[in-house]
């Protein structure tokens, strides 16, 4: 007979798609739970039919309240509480956050059970850098805001990582382009399912594309970092250092000049004092 799970919050990733990613762990553990948060229940209800798993289950979403939390928190003391979302991993743009942190507030145990993610799986298939990214999760739906959090992260210089949906899809391409410029992107969707598609190119070609066509299915935007800028030339130097001269100390000016043109304090410092006399 199996051995009782140790009392706790269990955070358990599951299948975004394939339901052959389910790992053994994670379907020993929900087998084993005394209950199950799902974000909703008819979505996990299948998936535990199909690992055999019968621990009942407690609907727990972002709209869930406090009261709620206080049960489960009450219940981690002497019971395997396991949390799941739709699929892939619980608190990435899923419920579970507040859970969590108000569990590591009361020194409950909590376990995580890695597995899939969308937006790791995204990555691996776009072609882009990996070396660092950001992910912004859903950008909000009204266009000011939307463009406020995109120049946020205008200059970041790491590929960016969205989630998106098909009707949203076009005007969101558009408003990246319009603000990053025609950067290196891709559109991953379906991942892991039968009709898997990663799609690559340009933000203005993506854009076009996805203009007047609606894709199904969840969707990652991926864009690539910033292009690098050609080094500025003697001249633009020369001219960048006049005008801060007319404002500045050499010193100060050509602080002001480095930063702005990414350039060694230093050599724009022996230009100033040379333009100074």
């Amino acid at each position: 007979m199996d051995q009782p799970l140790t009392p706790g919050l269990y955070i358990v990733a599951t299948p975004i798609g394939n339901l052959g990613d389910m790992t053994l762990r994670a379907a020993d553990t929900l087998r084993r739970a005394d209950y199950i948060l799902a974000e909703d229940k008819r979505v996990t209800a299948k998936l535990l039919a199909h690992i055999g798993a019968k621990a009942p289950m407690t609907a727990y979403h972002d709209h869930s309240d406090d009261r709620l939390r206080e049960r489960i928190l009450a219940d981690l003391g002497t019971k395997a509480v396991a949390i799941v979302s739709d699929a892939g991993t619980p608190l990435i743009s899923d419920p579970g956050y507040k859970l969590v942190r108000a569990a590591r507030q009361s020194n409950h145990s909590i376990f995580t059970l890695p597995g899939p993610s969308a937006v790791i799986a995204a990555l691996t298939l776009a072609g882009l850098p990996t070396d660092r990214f950001l992910f912004m999760g859903f950008l909000p739906t009204k266009t000011k805001a939307r463009a406020d959090v995109i120049a946020e992260v205008a200059s970041v210089r790491a590929t960016l990582a969205f989630y998106e949906s098909g009707p949203r899809l076009g005007d969101t391409l558009a408003a990246l382009c319009s603000a990053l410029g025609d950067r290196e992107a891709a559109v991953v969707r379906e991942i892991t399912k039968l009709h898997e598609e990663s799609v690559g190119g340009t933000l203005s070609q993506l854009a076009n594309r996805y203009s007047h066509e609606v894709p199904k299915g969840e969707i990652v935007v991926l864009v690539g970092p910033p292009l690098k800028s050609a080094a500025p030339s003697d001249h633009e130097i020369d001219v960048a250092i006049e005008e801060a001269l007319t404002r500045l100390s050499p010193s100060r000016a050509a602080a002001e000049v480095a930063e702005l043109l990414g350039l060694p304090r230093k050599q724009v410092y022996t230009r100033a004092m040379e333009m100074s006399g």
